[in-house]
């Protein structure tokens, strides 16, 4: 890891869980106890014991020596389990069966294409949900999906996505998390169980096994399989993922795209820690990485170590270990290394240059204490994530400004940004210092630039204005224009109270659109010189930005008038928001529209599905931090570990190309607008006959100019599901010249560069209705619509998914056309 978090921003919580995956013993309140004190936060429990798995096995191997004797085998019915006995499980209802996570057997084989095998197993498992639920249970851990039947690859995924949609139903308050490995590696699918029911599926089933090449690793075979289950399951919020995480971990286009999966448990066996050159227990850079990404999810992923060993001192009453109630002190349970810094736990490479004597005894949970210690030394979070804690993947409407007015905390929120007001200021003051550097004739008497901040809100921009003009020392003449008549009271009070204003502003009370402009001494009204702005939303121009700006150009100086922002675009690229989709699945019974209303969201658990290689950076922002993460995971690939998994060594890392999200532009605005485009419009404003035959959206078509079409092709290297598109903008503020440009941009790709930890906007949402598959080097194309009818403006979009056979693309899937006409932002 990079850097400790910072002392004012507190460590995430992380929740551990002890797996044993084969617990003999039942999980008793003192056991609970103990694990507590060793800071564990929950331990699992089997539903079912060894006697119940004996019992099923008699039954299977009884009934497979009936079909073997061939009476009457046509007609024997299948073999019934019947119900279970108090030696069958280790539950009870009682007050600590909350604090615990119960585990299907793993035993059973819901996949299995041997119909005997596949109704034993679903017998096994309805009795084993039903008998937790009753017990209290709250959350279950079921074992994925076999995805290897000799031959059959991934034959029984929708069986067993059934069994699962049906198991919802068992009990209405449990928790499924399906238990999957990150990726589908045939070797590792091997099961050393002998008493698994899937060794008993018969040939004329499964057939002969494959040979190893023709079972290549799938590194999104099992991600395939989830897709299957949660699809089946209709995206149910009450089935979540349980990711068991290798020694060596996959790529990263794997890893990020489980990261858009609703994570609900990372299992963290063993085995997959490495042993570092002093003998401690260690993860690799790689897994540290993904650890700390996942746990800046919005709701972080509990961690589960499994087989870990036993918890101290439970079999041995008389063993001392480092437990809450003091029989060492809480010192005991900090890091394990003495010496310059107490909790400095070295990285693998780090460990070598560490003498030896450093090292005190072995701690009794070294796994555990290890994860404590990852919990203390997680990176500091960004200033984005800072402000955006609680926001994450949560769905807002977008504002409409024109038709309401907004509250003052809105108004707060906005100005809490650090960035973007710094550099409005920047923009203004260069322009000041131009046009008195080129001499441009003023529209004031007095030779002072009129400036007028338009939509002013409660001030911020206006108080920028004037802190340019101090700064550069070239005087203007402000207006502040606001038509919300609560902010317009608080502008006065600016005006009367504040030091800087000082009854130097104009507060004017008026929709922009309907100004006439600054009053002369002779009663007429004159032009404006630069007019400043803040109109945009997360899609630029989705807050009717265009139509407000060209509302007021009228009273711009036709010369040299300068537009703050002078031109922004719009950008869009297809990604991977399962839980995004499921939230708004939730919403369609009271809200039919739903799917067809875009959303203001600060995206955090998604997947780029279109993908570009870049060389490798390493800026510090919210993106960055994910880049560097995966920059890290690539680099700790190098790392090369004792073959009989005694030592871990790191070879020299060398600089990977990182992958960053191909993101498009689909159409810009520029400010002002070209005064032939504007005097046709004015010509067809009221229908008259040289106006033409009205708009194609209805209307006299006065506002058909800001319509906007575009259509985009994203190549996608692996196959995925889109649910939806996530909308991007950049502004120029002011172009002074290559090296006098400010920008501002929300788009990931140049955030870091134009305007980072810029916090005004998050990123807008359009999601599908129906999700479109695209397989592995597929494209999606979008097409994309910013309509209007003089009354509303809204949005309209499509997405296809397309695949390249004999030369000719083929079309895959086609989404329904949606449109935000119901809920589009009124003129």
């Amino acid at each position: 890891m990079e850097s400790p978090t910072s002392p004012g921003d507190p460590p995430p919580v992380f929740y551990v869980g002890q797996h044993e995956s084969r617990r003999q013993l039942p999980v008793s309140d003192h056991a609970l106890r103990q694990a507590q004190d060793c800071n564990y936060d929950m331990l699992t429990t089997p539903i079912t014991t060894p006697y119940f798995h004996s019992r099923v096995l008699t039954l299977l191997s009884t009934y497979i020596a009936e079909l073997e004797r061939g009476a009457l085998s046509e007609h024997l019915p299948m073999p019934l389990v019947t119900p279970l006995k108090p030696i069958d499980t280790p539950l009870t209802p009682n007050n600590t069966i909350s604090q615990l996570l119960a585990v299907t057997s793993p035993w059973i084989d819901l996949a299995s294409p041997d119909p005997l095998i596949a109704n034993l197993s679903l017998q096994v498992f309805n009795q084993e949900l039903a008998y937790a639920a009753f017990c209290g249970v709250g959350n279950v851990i079921v074992q994925g999906p076999k995805l290897h039947h000799g031959f059959l690859r991934s034959a029984g995924v929708a069986q067993y996505a059934r069994a699962i949609a049906e198991a919802v139903n068992i009990g209405p308050y449990l928790q499924i998390q399906i238990l999957l490995p990150i990726s589908d590696d045939p070797e590792s699918d091997v099961e050393e169980d002998i008493g698994n029911l899937s060794r008993f599926a018969r040939a004329e089933y499964i057939g002969d096994e494959e040979t190893e090449s023709t079972r290549p690793t799938d590194i999104f075979g099992t991600w395939d399989a989830w897709n299957v289950i949660r699809s089946v399951c209709k995206y149910s919020p009450r089935i979540t993922v349980a990711l068991s995480l290798p020694q060596e971990l996959p790529p990263p286009a794997i890893q990020s795209r489980w990261y858009s999966e609703p994570l609900r448990l990372l299992f963290i066996p063993g085995t997959s820690f490495q042993i570092d050159r002093r003998g401690r227990e260690v993860l690799s850079k790689a897994h540290q990485s993904m650890i700390a990404r996942c746990m800046r999810l919005r709701h972080p992923p509990w961690l589960l170590l499994s087989d870990v060993g036993p918890i101290p001192g439970l079999n041995d009453p008389d063993m001392i270990v480092p437990v809450a109630d003091g029989n060492l002190s809480p010192a005991r349970m900090e890091d394990a290394v003495t010496g310059a810094s107490p909790s400095a736990f070295p990285t693998l490479a780090e460990a070598q240059a560490i003498p030896q004597n450093q090292y005190s005894s072995p701690h009794p949970t070294p796994h555990l204490n290890y994860i404590r210690w990852l919990q203390r030394h997680q990176p500091a979070r960004s200033t984005l994530e800072r402000f955006g804690s609680g926001y994450q993947d949560y769905l807002q409407a977008p504002l409409q400004p024109l038709t309401d007015n907004l509250e003052s905390i809105t108004y707060e929120v906005f100005e809490k940004d650090p960035v973007k007001y710094d550099w409005y200021e920047k923009a203004i003051a260069q322009a000041l210092m131009d046009w008195s550097s080129q001499r441009k004739p003023t529209s004031s008497p007095s030779g002072a630039v009129v400036l007028a901040v338009v939509g002013a809100g409660r001030g911020p921009l206006m108080t920028r204005a004037l802190l340019a003009s101090e700064r550069t020392g070239v005087p203007i003449l402000p207006y502040a224009v606001e038509k919300n008549p609560n902010a317009y009271v608080l502008l006065q009070r600016h005006n009367q109270e504040n030091a800087l204003w000082n009854h130097r502003v104009t507060v004017v009370k008026s929709d922009m659109r309907s100004w006439k402009g600054p009053l002369m001494d002779d009663g007429t009204y004159g032009p404006v010189d630069i007019m400043v702005s803040e109109l945009l939303g997360s899609f630029a121009d989705n807050e009717l930005s265009p139509e407000c700006l060209d509302g007021v150009q009228h009273v711009m100086n036709a010369s040299y008038g300068i537009s703050i922002p002078a031109s922004y675009t719009a950008h869009l690229t297809p990604i991977a928001a399962s839980k995004l989709y499921a939230d708004i699945s939730q919403r369609t019974a009271q809200d039919p529209s739903a799917f067809e209303t875009p959303y203001v969201v600060m995206l955090h658990a998604i997947d780029f599905l279109s993908t570009v290689p870049v060389a490798t950076y390493d800026p510090p922002s919210e993106l960055s931090f994910s880049r560097r993460l995966t920059h890290i995971a690539e680099q700790d690939r190098t790392t090369n570990a004792d073959p009989k998994g005694k030592r871990a060594t790191t070879s020299p890392a060398h600089s990977a190309p990182i992958a960053q999200p191909d993101i498009r532009t689909c159409w810009e605005f520029q400010h002002p607008a070209p005064p032939l485009v504007l005097a046709q419009a004015n010509l067809r404003r009221g229908g008259s006959e040289s106006g033409g035959a009205g708009g194609a959206m209805g209307g006299d078509g006065a506002n058909e100019h800001n319509a906007r079409h575009c259509t985009l092709a994203f190549k996608c290297k692996n196959r995925g599901v889109c649910h939806g598109l996530a909308g991007y903008f950049e502004t120029v503020l002011y172009d002074g010249g290559a090296s006098r440009k400010v920008e501002l941009s929300t788009n990931p790709i140049t955030m870091e560069k134009k305007s980072r930890d810029m916090i005004s906007w998050f990123p807008i949402f359009f999601p599908l209705k129906t999700p479109i598959h695209v397989p592995d080097n597929g494209e999606l194309k979008v097409s994309m619509w910013r309509q209007t009818d003089d009354r509303k403006v809204w949005y309209e979009w499509l997405v296809e998914a397309f695949i390249e056979v004999g030369g000719q693309s083929v079309r895959l899937g086609l989404s329904e056309l949606h449109s935000s006409k119901k809920n589009g932002c009124l003129m």
